[in-house]
């Protein structure tokens, strides 16, 4: 089956039933066993180690495995590529034994050699294929100092230092173990060309049409149920509803909140899960009005949190109070309270800051990974601050020329923007975006500038803490200086859903906010 000539002739069709009527069966659109995933964007690349965005990950956790996965419902950790490990007493040593009578998807053998490399090519500028980057989470392994083939099926990670994050970070998109012969043959190309171990192969990509896999009858841990995936880019939400509810597409990520009622009734099944996710407004702390604690506290007391969750996203999430998602209960800081919806005390802030009539350039983008509604979102915020006298500008973007603007940082563009993460651990998010270290100039994601040497202490003291009750303290601080301090907005924690149709059975959503398909059928 050609699959992507299908998926051209299926728009067609949706096309026509959407001029004609949505009552249509969806059987009478896509073909059984063929699953049509319905994206929100275009991925940026199929190598795991030069991504970021979850749009990405949903489909690299179909073709790639790493070490590590996590455990299905949970974000515990359980083997994958390797059997088993061992930690030394000191928490700096971490050896796995390989799966044997593994292959990649381009035939050549899965070894310690293989993972060696893998590493190496992320961490080592000095490694042959380091260019075939960049590797913008390589910070998720800044603390292995070294990776060694102990024999064929056995490998060692000697850490500089205890990082307790470590296995979680594995289990990580960017811990996906991929192909060195095909690194080697297609170089900077690779991704474009992808070859992994997972349960699918890699078959066509045809940009801003569609990514076609196939299941991979020799999969280590069992063949699919489906015969392949195609995850088609639909980057308007009201599209990929209208596509949903005529039947060009089996699945549906990321639903619209106002959308969430047209799924009703037996044709349709609907999924909610709350996970670790937080949507914000990155402030640009170096520079402009954001640059005054005050005018950051304003604009957390300006913005009607309430009404966003409420009205905009439909109940589907709840008000965020700092940087650490809920859904780590163990970490998260339950004494923190939101700030509350106060714009006289915004007014006075701004004032005692002389920030009145402040003009902001806010950057929103057309949707992207949990994004939650951002346009309406942004509106909606835009109004708030406009309420309060700062004179606020919108430019709206395409998710990846987004990124491509907000990720090298602010300055000298913009004085805030929308941004979402779903993360795996309490370290990833505040380590990667709010630490001094992680300014974009230095290779991190803190886009707004934001520099506090006691967060920053705090941060580095709970990544190498191997007790989870001591890190959970060092936790809990932090997030308590971080809202004081306000470099961000903090919106709201996402309830994540999903649509099918009737047809697909065996689908879970995942607390990782992955999306895991090697169960999933589809008559």
């Amino acid at each position: 089956m050609d699959l992507l000539t299908w998926t051209r002739r299926g728009m067609l069709a949706a096309g026509t039933a959407l001029a004609l009527s949505f009552g249509l069966p969806a059987a009478a659109r896509t073909p059984p066993g063929v699953l049509i995933v319905g994206q929100i964007a275009e991925p940026k690349a199929l190598d795991p180690a030069a991504v970021t965005a979850v749009n990405d990950f949903r489909i690299l956790m179909n073709v790639y495995d790493g070490l590590v996965r996590y455990k299905s419902g949970t974000l515990e950790v359980e083997p994958a590529l390797a059997t088993e490990w061992e930690i030394s007493e000191d928490g700096t040593e971490y050896t796995f034994t390989l799966r044997e009578g593994v292959s990649f998807h381009d035939g050549t053998p899965f070894d310690a050699e293989a993972v060696v490399f893998n590493f190496e090519r992320m961490l080592n500028e000095d490694h042959p294929y380091h260019d075939t980057g960049p590797f913008p989470l390589a910070f998720f392994f800044s603390s292995v100092s070294s990776v060694e083939a102990i024999d064929p099926m056995t490998v060692k990670f000697t850490l500089s230092e205890p990082y307790a994050p470590f296995l979680s970070n594995l289990a990580y998109p960017t811990g996906l173990i991929v192909s060195p012969a095909a690194v080697e043959q297609h170089g900077a190309d690779f991704g474009r060309n992808p070859s992994g171990t997972g349960p699918f192969t890699f078959a066509e990509w045809r940009s801003n049409e569609a990514v076609a896999v196939e299941a991979n009858p020799d999969y280590w841990g069992g063949a699919p149920e489906l015969q392949a995936v195609v995850f088609r880019p639909i980057t308007d939400a009201n599209t990929r509803t209208a596509e949903m509810l005529a039947g060009g597409i089996d699945m549906m990520v990321e639903v619209p909140p106002v959308a969430l009622s047209q799924f009703q009734g037996d044709a349709f099944q609907v999924f909610e899960q709350a996970g670790p996710h937080v949507w914000f407004l990155i402030l640009n702390a170096k520079e402009g009005p954001f640059a005054d604690k005050r005018v950051r506290q304003a604009a957390n007391y300006a913005i009607n949190k309430e009404a966003l969750v409420n009205d905009v996203l439909e109940g589907t999430a709840e008000v965020a109070a700092g940087p650490t998602p809920p859904a780590f209960a163990w970490a998260y800081n339950e004494a923190l309270e939101p700030y509350p919806y106060d714009p006289e005390k915004a007014k006075e802030l701004i004032a005692e800051a002389g920030a009145e009539g402040a003009e902001l350039t806010f950057y929103v983008t057309e949707g992207g990974s949990g994004m939650l509604d951002p346009v309406a979102m942004g509106t909606a915020i835009q109004a708030d601050l406009n309420a309060v006298g700062l004179t606020t500008r919108i430019e709206t973007y395409e998710w990846n020329t987004f990124l491509g603007q907000v990720n090298p940082g602010l300055e000298g563009k913009a004085d805030m923007a929308e941004m979402a993460w779903m993360t795996n651990d309490p370290d990833t998010l505040p380590f990667l975006a709010l630490r001094s270290e992680a300014w974009p100039d230095k290779g991190g994601f803190n886009s707004g500038y934001y520099s506090n040497p006691e967060v920053d202490d705090l941060l580095e003291k709970a990544r190498v803490a191997t007790d989870q009750n001591e890190r959970a303290a060092l936790y809990k601080e932090m997030q308590e200086i971080v809202q004081e301090d306000a470099p961000w907005v903090f919106v709201a924690n996402w309830k994540q859903n999903a649509v099918t149709n009737e047809r697909v059975e065996g689908f879970e959503l995942q607390p990782s906010f992955f999306l895991l398909l090697d169960g999933v059928s589809k008559d």
